[in-house]
């Protein structure tokens, strides 16, 4: 593209965003320049192995060339007419094949541009439909930005300067096995108990909704023991509320599974969708059956750019290639991934590796402190910070996140082969192997 042929290099294309892009984010990774299925490629021309996906969006390959196909086609028929004004093509077919895929009833679907849109629009479905207010979400949990979806959002460090928020909301306890004080590393279905208490102690018996990611992204890759989730939409349904399940991060095939909530056998009430929807154009959805969505009446909710033509033609075409092997692929590497992350906990620095496909997390600590609330060892920022840098140094990409900050984040492409993972593996292998060393 010609644009690229006006940055020397890296640091040109840098300046230009501390200069003139409003500065959100402290530590800017890779600048990118064109991208390949699992490959990132700078203005300088190194390439890097990228394991994050663009916060796991890219599930079907930077670049696929069946999407891109699709986008092409499509703009050649017209890009834009508002697609709540104007029915067409493209939409039609989204909605009714999201209808085939998601689980259980959930049939009708409303399209946006982000998963914090179709957060907030989950929301305010929810509230029409049972006629309630108030709003239950986990501690640590991520659903998005905008001050709505930053309520129900469980981390004070995205909140800072930012309040007052929504009203109504509450959180409860995360299942966070490694760091539960309840449960001393072993968290069951009976944590799920807590949210009870919430409820009884923070509501005043109005509840529209409980929000849920069936696996925490943000939150450090938390995966919920067996028999939580269903107890959660048991105790959701119990109080007359909706439960909502967050499937922004975890969907379309990122835990091996089309969603992850087919992992636990529930079926939400409503479901969010975005990130991997459309293999990085903007588009968000949330998904009810037709009880739960026909409570919104005529005028309820709209959005103009939603289920934009060009994004929902990306959309169909990145659910064929997830289906056609790719989701497939996600489960099998995943669970390679996951036995040989397993064998890095002989490190002492390695709290704990989790996760399900390829959404994987490793946990750094401090061995030598004792964690919060006296549990688990201490969080490592810094030495997750380290690790990533030298990955980095090493022609790999990888995430780093968590509530504490200390958790490397497995989520690459879900077309990754064998080879890539094994070296990125034995790579972070080296790193860890390199900084305990230079630490003692």
């Amino acid at each position: 593209m010609a644009f690229n042929k006006t940055f020397r290099d890296n640091r040109d294309v840098e300046s230009r965003y501390d200069e003139y892009v409003m500065s959100i984010w402290k530590d800017l990774d890779v600048p990118v320049k064109r991208a390949e299925d699992c490959t990132l490629e700078d203005f300088e021309g190194n390439t890097y192995l990228d394991l994050f996906s663009g916060i796991s969006v890219a599930n079907v390959g930077h670049n696929n060339p069946a999407v891109l196909e699709a986008a092409s086609d499509q703009l050649e028929e017209f890009v834009h007419g508002c697609s709540y004004v104007h029915p067409n093509a493209p939409v039609a077919e989204l909605a009714e094949r999201i209808a085939e895929i998601t689980p259980g009833d959930l049939e009708k679907s409303f399209l946006c541009n982000s998963g914090t849109e179709a957060v907030e629009g989950a929301i305010k479905l929810a509230r029409k439909h049972t006629g309630n207010t108030e709003v239950v979400a986990l501690e640590m949990a991520f659903h998005g930005r905008t001050l709505g979806s930053l309520a129900l959002t469980g981390n004070k460090s995205y909140k800072d300067g930012m309040a007052p928020t929504i009203n109504d909301v509450a959180h409860a306890p995360a299942p966070y096995s490694y760091r539960c004080p309840s449960c001393d590393g072993n968290c069951t279905a009976d944590c799920a108990d807590r949210l009870e208490h919430v409820i009884d102690t923070h509501t005043s018996n109005d509840l529209a909704a409980v929000v849920v990611e069936p696996v925490m992204g943000e939150g450090g890759i938390i995966v919920p023991p067996e028999g939580w989730l269903e107890r959660v939409r048991e105790i959701t349904h119990e109080r007359g509320g909706l439960l909502i399940a967050d499937e922004v991060q975890s969907g379309y095939g990122r835990t091996g599974e089309l969603f992850a909530v087919e992992h636990f056998d529930v079926e939400p009430d409503v479901m969010t969708q975005a990130k991997g929807i459309a293999n990085g154009l903007p588009l968000g959805a949330f998904t009810a059956p037709s009880e739960i969505a026909d409570s919104f009446d005529s005028g309820d909710h709209l959005s103009t750019f939603g289920g934009n033509p060009v994004a929902c033609a990306a959309a169909l075409a990145t659910i064929d290639e997830l289906e056609g092997g790719i989701v497939d692929n996600a489960r099998e590497q995943g669970e390679w991934l996951s036995g040989r992350l397993t064998q890095l906990e002989s490190f002492d620095v390695v709290g704990e590796t989790r996760g399900l496909g390829l959404m994987q997390g490793i946990e750094l600590v401090d061995p030598d402190e004792t964690g919060p609330l006296g549990v688990a060892d201490a969080p490592d920022a810094d030495l997750a910070k380290a690790v990533s840098k030298r990955l980095r140094e090493d022609g790999i990409v990888i995430g780093v996140g968590g509530y504490y900050g200390n958790v490397l984040r497995f989520q690459p492409p879900l077309t990754i082969g064998r080879e890539q993972l094994e070296r990125a593996v034995d790579t972070l292998h080296e790193a860890l192997e390199t900084e305990v060393e230079t630490d003692a």
